[in-house]
Formats: structure tokens, C-alpha cells, sequence
């Protein structure tokens, strides 16, 4: 009885019913919509490196190793020479190891020298691969593969010149040896995006006529005489391991660690991210408070409408209690329609927010990396539901209230 009273009121207030569930609808959508980037920018934050059991570089923090070998943000203290990374890549417990050079740029972008195997073990996204949208892999000593990223920005395709510039944000150029582009690789949404691979060998060959980082006067070597030279690197900046067994991971991790030749440190990539995550993860926290708000706001303005409604309904409360309808029944009414616009409200925010996924899904991951993955709801967002309800309940009390009090003759009463 009190439901059906209700619902013939909502429908008898249908546009100002319309616009608050609708208010209610988009705050809960957009908290909703929020936590799923959070925990899909989570996701692809950890996904950005998997496959690689462990780092290896020269001793210093855990976060700078990832953050200048991974995501090449800050430079290295020391190299690792290239005798430790081959008695690290001859030990039986090593399955494969990839060697990364880094220290110079291309218009503001990293370029990073490595080898095939680098295209063969770096995972990103659960396990998936690099793949090349355009061009092949490197061949020639010369080849370059460049990112999405640097492709779109700088405007580059396959066959193109890139001018490689000694060290970071440099004006010294190596144009005596210049690159082609062979081939652009898909868009990953990882640090890859931004990022000039060149082989190892290039990366000597670009330094065969640099001496304490200036080139020598008057001094620049055919490309052809390069060619035919030792280009064995002296150094490497950084290395990725994968090992036989996973059981045999910590044990690897603790024998570079305790490498006496030089120092050493190896990083589990998992347990480095959920570290760095911890420092930059309080935006997470910032954005959930701000949508919270934003559902709060909404709960309010249905309260201010239920408030502003009072005054239009007054006659109707005192006909209602001059019917014999008790004041229990009139609060009851009030905090039911309430409830019915803000349960309608959630569903319709949940409705939004798959139907937003589906839209922004393929068009924030070709053009950000972001994978959202649209899965069934889940508790999380059914106790939100529940959550705005009962507290659409709670915030209509207070008018139910007022109404409650409101007297017959109140009621009946003709304002002039």
C-alpha cells in the first residue's frame, strides 16, 4: 500500500523525479567509472614488465633500477661491464637474459640499444608480445624500431632517417651515423611506446670516434669501416633475466646480489612495481574521494528536492492524514520514494557505466594502453548500489521528518 502510494507520487512528479535520478544515475556511474580506471591503470601499471623474474643492474635502489630500466625515467649509477653479464648469462639457472643499453635520446625520446631477443622475451599485458604494425625487426647494423608513440609525435614511417643525439636533452648529434626506421611497433601502453631499439652493436658503433662524451676533432669513421670493427659492447646499462624455475629465482637474486666482482642488484620486477605503485598510488585515493563527493552532492540535491517539494505537497499530506492515514505513514511514503529513486538512480549508473565501457573500451586502449576489461558486476559494485540506497534512505529523513510533523491543520491552511 505504501509502495503503490509512492510510486504514484514519483510518476505524478515525473520531471523533477526524472532530473534527480538522473543526477544520482552519473555521480554513481562516474564513481564506478573511476574505480574501474583505477584498478585497470593498476593493472596495467603492473602489466607493464611480466615474464622477466628478475633485473639486474648496477647496486643502488630498487625503484631507480626499475624506473630507469623499465619505464627510462633517470639514468643509472653505474653500468655493469660486459664480463658480469656474461658470467651472469652463463650460470645453469639463467634460461635467457636480455642486455639493455641506455644514455641517448631522439628529440626527447629514449633510444635503447638491446638485441632479438629483446623482441622475443619482453612481455607486457599477462604475456603478450611485441608486435611490429609496420616494417620488420632490425637487420642491418643501422636499423632502428621505434614505438607507437615516437611514430604518431614525430610523424615518422618505415624507411625514414633518425639522427640519434649523444646522451639526454643533448644538441651533440651523432649525424656522421644515422639510423633508418625498419620497422614501428603496436601501441602496448608501456614505456615501449617511447622508445628508439637500436641493436647493442649500433650503440658501440655510433661511439666509435666519441672519446669522454665529445666526438674526436676531424675524426669520423666510414660506415663501412664500422662495419667490419669489434663491436662487442664494454658495458651494459641493465639486464633482464628469466630463470629455469621460479623456485630458482630468489636463490639467483641473492648470488648476483653477492657478486664480488663488482656490486650488483637484482630486483623481483613484481615486488619493485607494488613498491613504486605505493608512492604514486595516492592519486588513486584522491580520485575515490572526489567521485564519493560527487555522490554525496547528488544524495544532497535529492534531499533539497524532497525539501523544496514539501511546501507543493502540503495540502496532500493533510489530506492523506485527514483520511486517517497515521504520520508513521507519511514518513514511510517519503523515505520510499527516496529509496525508489535512488535504487532506480544506481542501476541506471550501473546501466551507464557498461555501456561507457563498451564505447571508451578499444578507444582507450589504442590510444592510452589502458585496458579496462568489462566483466560482470561484482560484489564491490553491488554494495555500492546498496550503499546509495541506504543512503538515500537516510538523507530523506530529515524532510520525512518535517512532513511527519506537519499538522492537519497546517495542511489545510490556504497561504495568501
Amino acid at each position: 500500500m505504501i509502495l503503490r502510494l509512492a510510486i504514484a507520487s514519483l510518476f505524478a512528479r515525473a520531471l523533477t523525479v526524472a532530473m534527480t535520478i538522473l543526477a544520482i544515475a552519473l555521480s554513481v556511474a562516474l564513481f564506478l567509472g573511476v574505480e574501474k580506471v583505477r584498478t585497470g591503470a593498476k593493472a596495467s601499471f603492473s602489466d607493464t614488465i611480466s615474464g622477466t623474474d628478475l633485473i639486474v643492474g648496477a647496486r643502488s635502489g630498487s625503484v631507480q633500477l626499475l624506473l630507469y630500466s623499465v619505464f627510462r625515467i633517470g639514468n643509472a649509477t653505474n653500468n655493469v661491464t660486459w664480463e658480469s653479464y656474461q658470467d651472469i648469462a652463463a650460470r645453469p639457472d639463467v634460461d635467457w637474459i636480455v642486455p639493455i643499453s641506455l644514455g641517448d635520446s631522439h628529440r626527447q625520446f629514449r633510444v635503447m640499444g638491446t638485441t632479438q631477443a629483446f623482441f622475443e622475451h619482453y612481455k607486457y599485458r599477462q604475456g603478450r608480445s611485441l608486435a611490429v604494425s609496420d616494417g620488420a625487426i632490425m637487420d642491418d647494423l643501422f636499423d632502428a624500431v621505434i614505438g607507437a608513440d615516437v611514430a604518431a609525435t614525430l610523424g615518422y614511417h618505415v624507411g625514414d632517417p633518425i639522427i640519434v643525439a649523444h646522451g639526454l636533452a643533448s644538441f651533440t648529434e651523432h649525424k656522421d651515423q644515422p639510423f633508418r626506421v625498419s620497422g614501428i611497433l603496436e601501441k602496448t601502453g608501456t614505456p615501449v611506446d617511447r622508445t628508439v631499439i637500436v641493436s647493442m652493436e649500433a650503440i658501440e658503433a655510433i661511439h666509435v670516434d666519441w672519446q669522454s662524451g665529445a666526438q674526436a676533432p676531424g675524426k669520423s669513421t666510414p660506415a663501412d669501416v664500422i662495419r667490419e670493427m669489434e663491436l662487442t659492447p664494454k658495458a651494459i646499462t641493465a639486464a633482464l633475466v628469466g630463470v629455469e624455475s621460479p623456485l630458482q629465482t630468489f636463490a639467483l637474486q641473492r648470488a648476483i646480489n653477492e657478486y664480488k666482482e663488482e656490486p650488483l642488484l637484482a630486483i623481483l620486477p613484481g615486488v619493485a612495481l607494488q613498491e613504486l605503485w605505493g608512492i604514486v598510488g595516492i592519486a588513486e585515493t584522491a580520485l575515490l574521494a572526489v567521485s564519493a563527493m560527487v555522490v554525496v552532492t547528488a544524495l544532497i540535491g535529492m534531499m533539497a528536492t524532497i525539501f523544496s517539494s514539501l511546501n507543493e505537497r502540503r495540502r496532500e499530506m493533510a489530506i492523506f492524514r485527514a483520511m486517517g492515514a497515521r504520520p508513521f505513514t507519511i514518513l514511510s511514503m517519503l523515505v520510499l520514494e527516496a529509496m525508489v529513486m535512488a535504487a532506480v538512480g544506481a542501476l541506471l549508473g550501473l546501466v551507464l557505466l557498461y555501456v561507457g565501457l563498451i564505447i571508451t573500451q578499444p578507444i582507450l586502449d589504442s590510444a592510452f594502453g589502458l585496458w579496462l576489461p568489462i566483466d560482470a558486476p561484482m560484489m564491490r559494485e553491488f554494495w555500492v548500489i546498496i550503499g546509495v540506497i541506504f543512503a538515500g534512505a537516510i538523507v530523506s529523513l530529515v524532510p520525512a521528518l518535517r512532513a511527519y510533523r506537519m499538522s492537519v491543520a497546517d495542511g489545510m491552511m490556504v497561504n495568501t
